[in-house]
């Protein structure tokens, strides 16, 4: 009886084992799609498929998932023996190195399909007219690839199970396709991304059919014209993000029919008019961004309803009204707000202060008054604070109570509390905050005063903006200690003595070691170029996006350009014109490898241009113009790519990109510069030539009087 048992269990594990043993031609047509696609190893040496990593078998022991993503997968996208795979229902080779195109017939002999993840490859070509009417496919996912040409709305029409379609991040033309969501379409789509591609024209009406819709995303293309009315229709959506566009007119009044609206992203569109009163029936907002568009009147006080609001970002509009006036202690969910650069009045919103979720405000560019109140320190989350741009009093009593928030990493006081006195030593003797700050900037404050020693004290400081103020005295040897600094910004004030051998030690321009923290990400992004011109100013806040830079430009700093400036290898800026400097251009300039910019123009330097400067392969902007330099430009690609005005000034340079060459004698040379001082004669100089003093008042002048005129409210805001 024993015996009769064991002999069961035994032929019991034999047929166990074959029932699960894969089906020998999934597995080979598995081991033939591996060796065709890629050189790495798979562990697949057992003889069940079933249990090799990344597969999965239904109960007749046919493969029925093929899950691989960023298995460093290479070649074309469709071997013949993945065609064999013909009970295949999820197939997932995203984030690989796959190519080709796709084709009906791809569809036809996998038609059990129902989950295809084919994203971040390198594919290429159109979709299909159409997928074949035995398609079980509910998400398709071809985001950031090569796809390019239009979208066939027929493309839908026998997709009747598609539930999620995304194609972001290719190059689709033409319009996003209409009734998408018909009967005989795709009545059950919850997800359509269309970002980041090339689509153009209307958003034709449709996707109000789409009543089971939850997402709809087209940020990042060339959309125009009004949103369509039957949006608003499509009552279930959660998120509608058509960022980057052209969008304009009006957001109706309709929109409080999307009670389920949680995100609404229309940044960058040119959208108008006021907001909905009703606005605050939207009560599952999270978040709202409306930056850059042409909004007008006032913010709805039913916002304040909003009680689930998480982020608001109206910046860059023509908003107005007492900012002041609005009950901001409702929404206790608040992380950021953001109302930079419209047409607000008022204080600073003393109801914001109940908000104790706020990491980031900025209420930077409006016609703001008043005073920082203590009342700050209950946010204790607080993390980015932008003030800029208003009529904000008492600096030295801000600062006072800002150093005591502990969590502040970015403080952006710049073109506020103009005209008074920097907070001094005096003021700020007993500091021990700002322990964790990165980012301060006093620019374009016109402060008085000095360079304060208690900066010395912020170890985590790597950005220092204190440009276009009234700064006095030299500039102290301590900033070259500090450890995390690498942006330093001290253009346009009147600051003496020489360039401090200390601040080339700068241990984040000096050591490799130190360049391990450049993926943190400010809360919000601030500025430092024009945005209209160039939105992605605006969209990176990431600290890497600053460069490593030196700007003592448009001071009285005056002696030698130290040799040790040599050791600043990561320095990528460096910007020392309009001062007096004197001495010869330190051939130790050359070791900079990275420098992108750099900018010596309106000083006494003299000497030659050291032929070691054609090492630098990176500049992008040069210019020694109007010094005391002879002989002849280094003939290296980089430097005479440049346009001649990046040199001119200097009487005795020579070579191209100047118009005089290098091979006349000097004797000719001296006789020409000599002829060139009477006016009598007919090689007079130019009249920019007459008196380096008469012109650094002229360009001084028109480069202070120039830049109250033009300057663009948007830096370091």
């Amino acid at each position: 009886m024993a015996y009769g048992f064991l002999l069961f269990l035994f032929f019991s594990s034999i047929m166990s084992t074959h029932i699960h043993a894969c089906n020998q031609t999934d597995r080979s047509s598995l081991m033939s799609f591996i060796l065709t696609l890629s050189s790495l190893s798979f562990n697949w040496t057992s003889d069940n498929c079933c249990q090799w990593k990344g597969i999965a078998c239904d109960q007749d022991s046919r493969v029925t998932h093929l899950l691989l993503p960023s298995k460093g997968l290479k070649g074309g996208m469709f071997p013949s023996s993945l065609a064999n795979l013909t009970h295949l229902t999820h197939l997932n080779l995203s984030h690989n190195s796959l190519f080709g195109s796709l084709d009906t017939q791809f569809f036809v002999t996998l038609n059990r399909l129902e989950i295809l993840d084919l994203s971040y490859n390198l594919l290429s070509g159109e979709l299909p007219f159409s997928l074949p009417s035995s398609n079980n496919i509910q998400k398709l996912d071809l985001s950031s690839n090569h796809f390019h040409g239009a979208i066939p709305s027929s493309f839908f029409h026998q997709a009747s199970k598609l539930t999620s379609f995304n194609v972001s991040n290719n190059t689709f033309t033409g319009y996003i396709p209409s009734s998408i969501c018909l009967k005989h379409s795709s009545p059950f789509l919850r997800l359509l991304d269309f970002s980041s591609n090339e689509f153009s024209g209307n958003l034709a009406p449709g996707l109000g059919d789409c009543s089971e819709l939850l997402v709809f995303r087209a940020g990042r293309n060339n959309l125009s014209g009004l949103l369509p009315e039957d949006i608003y229709n499509a009552t279930k959506l959660e998120e509608i993000s058509l960022p980057l566009n052209s969008l304009y007119g009006a957001i109706s009044d309709k929109i409080v029919n999307l009670t389920n609206l949680a995100i609404l992203n229309l940044l960058f569109n040119h959208l108008g008019s006021e907001l909905p009163l009703n606005f605050g029936k939207l009560s599952k907002l999270k978040y709202v961004n409306l930056d850059f568009n042409n909004l007008e009147g006032y913010l709805p006080p039913s916002l304040m309803n909003c009680t689930n609001l998480e982020e608001l970002h109206v910046q860059s509009n023509n908003l107005e009204g007492d900012i002041s006036m609005l009950d901001f202690s409702r929404l206790s969910q608040l992380t950021k707000l953001d109302i930079r650069l419209n047409n607000f009045t008022g204080m600073f919103p003393i109801s914001l202060y109940s908000c104790r979720s706020l990491k980031a405000i900025r209420l930077s560019n409006n016609h703001l008054e008043g005073q920082i109140q203590v009342d700050i320190l209950s946010l204790k989350s607080l993390s980015f604070l932008s003030l800029g741009f208003n009529r904000f009093t008492n600096i030295t009593g801000a600062m006072k109570i800002l150093m005591s928030c502990k969590s502040l990493h970015t403080l952006l006081l710049t073109g506020s509390f103009k005209g008074e006195g920097m907070p001094g030593d005096d003021d700020m003797a007993d500091i021990d905050g700002f322990q964790n700050l990165r980012a301060l900037s006093f620019a374009e404050c016109q402060l008085t005063g000095q360079i304060p020693i208690w900066l010395s004290k912020l170890n985590k400081l790597e950005i220092l903006l204190l440009g276009s103020n009234q700064i006095t005295g030299p500039i102290p040897s301590w900033l070259g200690a500090l450890p995390r600094l690498y942006h330093v910004s001290l253009p346009k004030n009147r600051i003496s003595g020489e360039f401090p051998k200390q601040l080339c030690r700068l241990p984040r321009l000096v050591s490799e070691a130190s360049q391990d923290d450049t993926s943190y990400e400010f809360e919000l992004p601030f500025f430092l170029g024009p945005i209209i011109t160039n939105p992605s100013y605006y969209l990176s806040s990431k600290l890497s996006s600053y460069p490593a830079m030196i700007d003592l430009s448009e001071n009285n700093i005056g002696g030698e350009i130290p040799n040790e400036i040599g050791q600043l290898q990561h320095l990528r800026m460096l910007r020392l014109g309009y001062n007096n400097f004197f001495g010869v251009i330190p051939d130790q300039i050359s070791n900079l490898k990275n420098l992108e910019v750099l900018s010596l123009s309106m000083n006494h330097l003299s000497g030659i241009i050291p032929s070691s400067l054609e090492s630098l392969n990176f500049l992008k902007e040069f210019n020694v113009s109007y010094n005391n330099l002879k002989g002849p430009i280094p003939t290296s690609t980089q430097l005479q790519s440049f346009d001649a005005s990046a040199f001119e000034g200097n009487p005795n340079l020579c070579g191209a990109p100047l118009p005089n060459e290098c091979g006349r004698p000097n004797k000719v040379i001296e006789e020409d510069n000599n002829n060139n001082k009477d006016e009598g004669n007919g090689h007079q100089l130019p009249w920019f030539y007459i008196s380096s003093v008469v012109l650094g008042f002229i360009v001084g002048f028109w480069g202070v009087f120039g830049y109250l005129i033009f300057n663009k409210r948007w830096r370091y805001a």
